[in-house]
């Protein structure tokens, strides 16, 4: 019978095997490692890893919160900026508004203002303020002219703006050209205060050029053309307006030394006078842009440029004696033609006397 083996005890089985000294040199470290001999569920424990767990899930949860409020950040940025836009296109579209064209108060003002000197004009009021027998220059006529010449050329560069908007040039929207508003133009001294020296000096009128249409954005010729006339169109129907209106206040046949009928006659006779002259193709006048529209754009940037000087030579030249006088009296003569009342033109030099008061 065979020998059964004794039976091996805990020191035994908790002995490290020593490797064979006649084995393999890597048998022998394969035996040698302690990692080799690790049973192999040896780390299958609940205990190992289970830190881990909760710290991965932790920064799943955590991640997926980053992108839930990224996403809602994203949200949110679009949110305002469709709310942005929105608003935007709402101002422009109130921006863009029938209210570009009405009148600004300033010239309501004006227009306050010169009738308010006319009536005053009329009634002779500052010969009652003055003591009895002392002399009276008069002071609120040449102010009643004065209101009434900016009027009349808000009149004429509204007329230059709206046509020019009209035929493309979409930049003098809302602007103080087409609000009548000569305090705020972009060219006040070209705009407002030349002409108002031209008057006060030379006793006629004369407009400066329309520098603040933008010439490139009017596509043709016609329209061009349409462009640079429209503001003496503007000042021959003021001229025939307030001649009308001359004509009607003093019948065929007599005559008047009224002040505010004179500074109406005066006036019909200083927005013809711009008419005229503007005409002339010179450069720093309208009609210079209606030759320049069949010239090109070299002829236009140098009326761009040079324009407010070449206005103020035109000046120079009328305000000489001789040409002075001799253009007054065509003027005169083309009065005389057209009204019925023969006097008007008397009326008209009676106007110009109150105005230059200090002459």
């Amino acid at each position: 019978m065979p020998t059964p083996e004794p039976p091996q005890t805990q020191a035994d089985s908790d002995a490290v095997t020593v490797p064979d000294s006649g084995a393999e040199p890597g048998e022998q470290a394969r035996a040698a490692d302690p990692w080799a001999q690790m049973p192999d569920d040896a780390l299958n424990t609940s205990s190992v890893g289970a830190d881990r767990a909760p710290r991965d899930a932790e920064g799943e949860t955590e991640g997926s919160e980053d992108e839930a409020e990224g996403a809602g950040g994203r949200a949110s940025e679009d949110a305002a900026a469709g709310v942005d836009a929105e608003a935007d296109r709402t101002a422009t579209a109130r921006a863009e508004s029938w209210a570009d064209f009405l009148p600004s108060p300033v010239f309501l003002l004006l227009l306050g203002l010169a009738g308010f000197a006319g009536w005053l004009s009329w009634t002779h009021a500052e010969l009652d303020w003055a003591a009895e027998g002392t002399s009276v220059t008069p002071l609120i006529p040449p102010l009643l002219i004065l209101f009434g010449w900016i009027v009349s050329t808000a009149v004429h560069e509204f007329a230059h703006a709206l046509a020019a908007y009209l035929a493309g040039d979409r930049s003098l929207r809302g602007s103080a050209y087409l609000r009548l508003n000569p305090f705020a133009y972009q060219q006040a001294f070209g705009g407002l205060v030349l002409p108002a020296v031209y008057l006060g000096l030379g006793g006629f009128g004369l407009n400066g050029p329309p520098a603040y249409v933008d010439w490139d954005r009017v596509p043709t010729r016609g329209r061009r053309v349409v462009v640079a006339l429209a503001g003496p169109v503007a000042s021959l129907l003021l001229s025939a307006v307030l001649a009308l209106t001359v004509s009607l206040l003093v019948p065929v046949g007599q005559d008047t030394t009224n002040w505010a009928i004179s500074s109406l006659a005066f006036l019909a006779m200083a927005n013809l006078t711009s008419a005229l002259v503007n005409l002339l193709p010179i450069p720093g006048l309208d009609g210079y842009h209606v030759l320049a529209a069949f010239r090109g754009a070299r002829w236009t940037e140098f009326v761009r440029v040079n324009g407010l000087f070449c206005s103020i030579a035109v000046f120079a030249l009328l305000w000489l004696p001789v040409v002075r006088d001799l253009f007054e009296k065509s003027v005169y003569a083309l009065f005389d033609l057209l009204l019925p009342n023969p006097t008007i033109p008397g009326m008209m030099f009676h106007g110009k006397l109150l105005l230059q008061f200090w002459a």
